[in-house]
């Protein structure tokens, strides 16, 4: 109570936004503006307004714990004579308390106490170490035991771990059951537990119990544990119920630029990926008596050859990856793991996830701005999508989901072990595992299950829960905009204002150069909010193949940053169940003293409101051979992505709009294909140069940014960067991710992208390039001189390309013009690989887009620009005697335009191509 300056202001207003009344409501599509009057308390942990009266859309109380506040500012006093400050949330709610006075208990009283309460310095000063659980309410008939839940998995006979006999949630997670449970021990003894953590010595944010191969001794974990980062060793974290193929989890290997090697690193690696070999002892291969596995009427006998995808899935982009190769890390060297292939995911860092989350913010706060405090119960103004596009957040999710589809894939159709690792092993492998859990197993699909993955992926293997939802909060985040002075000068006039406030702020600037940084701030981000939204997506897609609805989720992630419970509080499994002071007597770990959040979703008046009404458990039953039974495991679309409305606290059609190819029917416009939407993804096979190694990096340099073409079919081979829309000629691909096409990327942070085929055409949210039609004329006149300002820039942006790259281009164009064919993008038409003979003429007319080429001069193609036969009137390209193809003679005049222009947008002549007319 010391950092309180008041505890209760009489007569404040409260403005908010109400949220749409209901997912589907139609009376109320966008969000409503909402004023009140009450009184507001103050606590050691929270704000509490409680208005006066009730009004239509009241829900009582509005609770706001400090640590939910991203934005608290105080703002110019108003006309009429009050004083407003701002609350921003992680919730995505924004209220504007208006006080009477400023000081005596008004507004900058409220403002410094907030600030003082909410930047807190330990985690012992948060709220989930004064919580405590309120009685629950006892009516006959009204239990809900959930020992005697049946979860999907009882129908197909898969085991269960029995409920814990506690209450309390923090024994929700055991690992001897949950391993168990997926056959560790019963089903194969390939695996075994290991205690080598058991004091969090070897591994300070691994758990103290972990699962490794039988064949591997705790000594060769000693000096595995040396060469992965903060030595967090592959370790088991699945096993599939169906074929025994595992999913493994690990942080980078220690390579440097040194290109270190670990023997007991590759041994264990090995060990992981050879484990379907031996199921009934850890030392021979399985006796000639096969076990008979109840769950696929077969036997346990190793299918040969059905191990011939494993995958090392590293989530980064390459040039991710090779940044941490100067740090002393790096990526496998996949010559050592001659056993497995590599994946690059392309998922971007934590850095970009959180300023993409702050851009959705920004668009939100520019959406309220004009309407919260305008008026009482009126609209607000409709939410500008373009913003939203441009946090490639429906990006991200995407790369996420696909990047997990991939996984699935490989475990479930190929049979094959995956190790997921990206920096440090906390961030985007959890978020892979776990989403690659939901599908694989429906168990966790349940609400007993979805708590126990949770419990193991992000609490057991060190997600850093504190440091990414930024509990303790920083200075920054309080904030003042005053209005200026008018009366004083630069001077110091005006009674010496303006020389007290230049003191004041060289004071400050000069204190803050002792104060402790904010360096706290950079580790935030939303990654815990990321696998919820995946999970959302999918279940979304599979409504009634959950048991838990999408309320749920929307408690969990308002858990998350209440600080009330301890299971969303710490960085790693140690911090929760070691004593903080182990040498002092009567210190307790923090598992004794907060509550577990299962605890509180596990009472029965509230389990009672997760309950998914369409839910079938039927439909996961792993006997099941009906006509569309997929085993309980779940296929998704990753490109299918919407924004989480309700999440975000506005309305359906206002985030996600009309669909855009019902749009372009409408409009009589082709309908465009997303380009370079989802992961980035990389093979490297075998034998093959890793792009991230030394000579991967040589070689790319002098391709002059040609991409690395991998698999069996084209081993060491190079090519021109792959075509969009051009059919996968790798095998090994497609036995990866199922028939695919490569497609251009947007960023450069890996050599080529895999999509996958035969989805609908993606949210328009994904990709910017689904904005502009692929044929026909550019429509100069929807264009403000802000876009003819970015076109000029991106021309000369175009030049510095270099007059190699510019005739390279030609050439290939010329070669396509000439033979007429639609290769593959990988050095078709040319042995070896070999470049066409330059100076081959560029034939485009005035009306296309001058950046755009001809996918194929016969058709065939679907890259992104319109054919040669659309954009030449169905007329041939005639080749000439001397080799040079030119066009009929009354179309010659106007290719010859049309290549000055060319070469005008190539950062020429402007004179010579000015569709606006600007020059």
């Amino acid at each position: 109570m010391d950092n309180l300056r008041v505890a209760k202001v009489d007569n404040v207003t409260l403005d908010r936004l109400l949220p749409p009344s209901s997912p589907s409501s139609s009376s109320s599509p966008i969000p409503t503006s909402l004023r009140q009057s009450g009184t507001l308390h103050l606590t050691p942990h929270h704000l509490i307004f409680s208005p006066s009266s009730s009004a239509e859309g009241d829900t009582g109380e509005i609770w706001i714990s400090y640590p939910a506040i991203t934005l608290l500012t105080r703002l110019p006093q108003t006309f009429g004579g009050k004083y407003p400050l701002q609350i921003r949330t992680r919730g995505f709610d924004s209220y504007v308390l208006t006080f009477e006075r400023a000081m005596e208990g008004g507004a900058e009283d409220v403002w410094l106490s907030v600030k003082d309460c909410a930047v807190a310095i330990s985690v012992e000063q948060l709220y989930a170490f004064f919580y405590t659980l309120p009685t629950p309410a006892v009516s006959s008939g009204s239990t809900i035991s959930t020992s005697s839940h049946t979860s999907p998995l009882d129908v197909g006979g898969i085991p269960h771990p029995p409920s814990a006999s506690s209450s309390s949630g923090w024994s929700t997670f055991s690992p001897r059951l949950e391993f168990a449970r997926q056959g560790v021990g019963s089903r194969t003894k390939a695996w075994r537990f290991t205690d080598i953590n058991k004091d969090y010595s070897f591994s300070p944010t691994y758990p103290a119990k972990m699962v490794v191969p039988s064949r591997i001794s705790d000594s060769t974990l000693s000096y595995a544990g040396k060469y992965r980062s903060k030595g967090r060793i592959p370790a088991l974290t699945y096993l599939h119920w169906a074929n025994q193929a595992s999913m493994t989890r690990s942080s980078q290997p220690m390579v440097g630029l040194k290109n270190a090697r670990s023997a007991q690193d590759e041994r264990l690696v090995e060990c992981i990926f050879s484990s379907h070999q031996f199921l009934d002892t850890a030392y021979t291969a399985s006796s000639s008596t096969p076990t008979p596995n109840p769950l696929t009427s077969s036997t346990s006998t190793p299918v040969y050859g059905a191990t011939s995808t494993n995958l090392i899935v590293d989530a980064r982009p390459t040039a991710n990856a090779m940044a941490n190769v100067a740090i002393g890390a790096g990526t496998e060297n996949m010559e050592n793991y001659k056993s497995a292939k590599k994946a690059y995911l392309g998922i971007d860092n934590i850095h970009v996830m959180r300023n993409s989350l702050k851009v959705i913010s920004e668009a939100l706060r520019d959406a309220e701005a004009p309407s919260i405090g305008s008026s009482t119960q009126s609209g607000a103004p409709p939410l500008d999508r373009s913003l939203l596009r441009k946090s490639n957040w429906l990006k991200h999710v995407s790369a996420i989901l696909e990047g997990s589809l991939l996984i699935i894939r490989n475990i479930h159709l190929n049979a094959s072990h995956v190790l997921v690792h990206c920096s440090d092993g906390w961030d985007r492998t959890a978020q892979l595992c776990a989403v690659a859990q939901i599908c694989l197993d429906p168990y966790y699909r349940t609400l007993d299950g979805f708590k126990v993955l949770v419990e193991k992926d992000w609490l057991a293997f060190g997600h850093k829960f504190l440091d990414r939802s930024g509990h303790l909060s920083s200075e920054k985040l309080f904030t003042v905009t005053d209005a200026p002075d008018e009366d004083s000068d630069e001077e110091g006039g005006g009674g010496g204002v303006g020389a007290q406030k230049v003191a004041q702020a060289f004071f400050a600037s000069v204190q803050n150069q002792f104060k402790k940084g904010d360096t706290h701030l950079k580790e935030v981000s939303p990654v815990f909010h990321q696998f919820l939204d995946c999970v959302r997506q999918i279940q979304r897609q599979f409504p009634d193949r959950f048991e838990y609805n999408e309320q749920y989720l929307l408690d969990i992630y308002t858990d998350l940053y209440s600080c009330k419970f301890g299971t969303f509080l710490f960085n790693n499994e140690r911090e929760r169940r070691v004593a903080p002071d182990a040498s002092q007597a009567g210190s307790l770990p923090y598992v004794e003293r907060t509550v577990s959040a299962w605890e509180w979703y596990d009472r029965p008046e509230v389990r009672r409101g997760y309950i998914n009404s369409t839910y079938d458990a039927s439909l996961d039953d792993p006997k099941n051979r009906g006509e569309g039974a997929d085993q309980g495991v779940l296929m998704f679309d990753p490109r299918d992505v919407r924004w989480w409305f309700r999440l975000f606290r506005r309305g359906d059609e206002e985030m996600n709009g009309p669909s855009p190819s019902f749009q372009a029917q409408a409009q009589g416009q082709p309908q465009t294909s997303g380009v370079g939407v989802g992961a980035d993804m990389v093979f490297v096979n075998p034998g093959q140069v890793d792009p991230v190694s030394a000579q991967g990096v040589a070689e790319g340099l002098a391709g002059r940014g040609e991409g690395f073409v991998t698999g069996p079919g084209v081993q060491g081979s190079r090519g021109p960067s792959p075509v969009p829309g051009r059919k996968a000629v790798n095998p090994a691909l497609n036995g990866v991710s199922g028939k695919g096409t490569y497609r251009g990327i947007e960023s450069t942070s890996s050599a080529f992208s895999l999509q996958t085929a035969g989805h609908p055409t993606p949210n328009p949210d994904l990709s910017s390039s689904s904005q502009f039609p692929s044929a026909g004329g550019w429509g100069w006149n929807q264009f403000s001189s802000g876009a003819y300002s970015a076109l000029s820039r991106g021309a000369r942006e175009i030049r510095t390309i270099g007059e190699g790259a510019y005739n390279q281009i030609r050439a290939e164009v010329g070669e396509t013009q000439e033979t007429g064919g639609a290769g593959t993008g990988i050095g078709e038409g040319r042995p070896g690989g070999a470049a066409a003979p330059a100076g081959r003429g560029v034939r485009m007319p005035s009306e296309a887009n001058p950046w755009s080429l001809p996918s194929s001069a016969g058709g065939g193609g679907t890259g992104a620009g319109p054919s040669s036969s659309a954009l030449q009137g169905d007329m041939p390209i005639q080749p000439a005697p001397g080799g040079e193809p030119k066009l009929p003679a009354g179309k010659q005049a106007s290719a010859e335009q049309s290549e000055r222009e060319l070469e005008a947008a190539m950062g020429g002549d402007s004179r010579a191509w000015d569709p606006l007319g600007a020059a």
